[in-house]
């Protein structure tokens, strides 16, 4: 993520750099930059739709595998337990 934000970041102070150093009116110039702006906005918003879908998936899975681990670990518990009743009423 933060990858991501540093290349969006670069992008943005390039475009603005290259928007200050061209020929253009300042009308012209304003127009650009709110157009730039506008379109970062988006692929912000678009990154950070990715990044929550990607921490959804990730808390779920690890919701799942933890069941798992605790099935098996409950499953233990009961043979072991049965096997030590086994055990002592032998004796």
């Amino acid at each position: 993520m933060k990858k991501v934000l540093t290349v969006l970041g670069a992008a943005a102070a390039g475009f603005v750099a290259g928007i200050l150093t061209a020929p253009k009116s300042g009308k012209e110039t304003r127009a650009d930059i709110k157009k730039k702006a506008g379109e970062l906005k988006t692929a912000t918003v678009k990154t950070a739709k990715k990044a929550q879908a990607a921490a959804k998936d990730s808390a779920e899975a690890a919701k799942v595998g933890a069941q798992k681990v605790g099935d098996v670990v409950t499953g233990t518990a009961r043979t072991v337990k049965a096997d030590t009743e086994k055990h002592f009423k032998k004796s």
